[in-house]
C-alpha cells in the first residue's frame, strides 16, 4: 500500500483520463482498494474525486475525510471555533476507524458521515458504501500527515494522490467558496489568508510521500 516513506520525488499526471483509467486499474487490482486524495484547501480534491466515482460508477464511492468534522458546537466548547478545519478540529480517530472498516466489505452496507456545506455541520450517515463498491475514494487535507492520530490513515491506503495547483489560483477559489456559503469577501479572504493558509503550509510537507503529484488545469476547488 503506498509508497512506504520512499524519498524519491513522485510522478506527476497532468490528464484527468489517465486518472480515471488509473484508478480504473486499482480498483479491478484485487479485492476492495481505498485511494486517497489529498491536498491543500480548494485544490481541487473533491472535484477529482467526484469525477472518479462517476466514471466508474457503482464500483467506486467517496468518502470524505469533512466528514469527521467536530460539530460547530464542540468546537465553541473547545474553543477552536475560529480554527475550524485545523487537524485537532476533526475526530481523526473516528476517520481511521471507518477506513478500517471500509478496507473488509464483508456482506453489509458501512455508513459514512458527510459534511454539509449549506449548514456547515456533518451529517451522519449520509453516505452508503455497499458491499459491491470495488474502489473507495477518499479525500481531505490530512491523510499524509505523519502525527497520530493521522500517521494511521496512510498505512490503510493503497495509493495517495497530491492535488497541486497553483496558489493565487487555489486562494482566488477558496475566496469564492467562502463567499458563496455566506461570508461576505472581507471575511473570506481573512479566512483564506488566515486558517487556510495556516493549514496549507501543513499539508503541503506531505507531498513528498504521495505515490503521484495531480496538477490539472482548469481543477475545480
Amino acid at each position: 500500500m503506498g509508497r512506504k516513506g520512499t524519498t524519491a520525488a513522485p510522478p506527476h499526471a497532468t490528464s484527468l483520463e489517465e486518472l480515471i483509467e488509473r484508478a480504473r486499474a486499482l480498483a479491478r487490482s484485487g479485492p476492495r482498494r481505498l485511494l486517497g486524495i489529498t491536498g491543500a484547501p480548494g485544490a481541487g480534491k473533491s472535484h477529482l474525486a467526484t469525477a472518479i466515482a462517476r466514471a466508474l460508477g457503482p464500483e467506486a464511492s467517496v468518502v470524505a475525510m469533512d466528514g469527521f468534522h467536530l460539530a460547530n458546537g464542540e468546537l465553541a466548547r473547545l474553543g477552536r471555533r475560529e480554527r475550524k478545519g485545523a487537524p485537532d478540529t476533526f475526530d481523526g480517530a473516528g476517520y481511521v476507524a471507518l477506513l478500517r472498516r471500509l478496507r473488509e466489505p464483508g456482506t453489509e452496507t458501512v455508513y459514512a458521515p458527510r459534511f454539509e456545506r449549506e449548514i456547515e455541520e456533518p451529517v451522519a450517515a449520509a453516505v452508503a458504501v455497499e458491499p459491491a463498491v470495488r474502489l473507495v475514494v477518499t479525500e481531505g487535507n490530512y491523510l499524509l500527515v505523519d502525527s497520530p492520530p493521522w500517521a494511521a490513515v496512510r498505512p490503510l491506503l493503497d495509493e495517495t494522490w497530491f492535488c497541486d495547483l497553483d496558489d493565487e489560483l487555489r486562494v482566488h477559489r477558496l475566496v469564492a467558496r467562502h463567499e458563496a456559503y455566506g461570508k461576505s469577501s472581507e471575511e473570506a479572504r481573512a479566512w483564506a489568508l488566515g486558517s487556510d493558509e495556516r493549514n496549507t503550509r501543513m499539508v503541503a510537507v506531505t507531498r513528498s510521500r504521495a505515490d503521484l503529484v495531480v496538477r490539472l488545469a482548469g481543477a475545480a476547488p
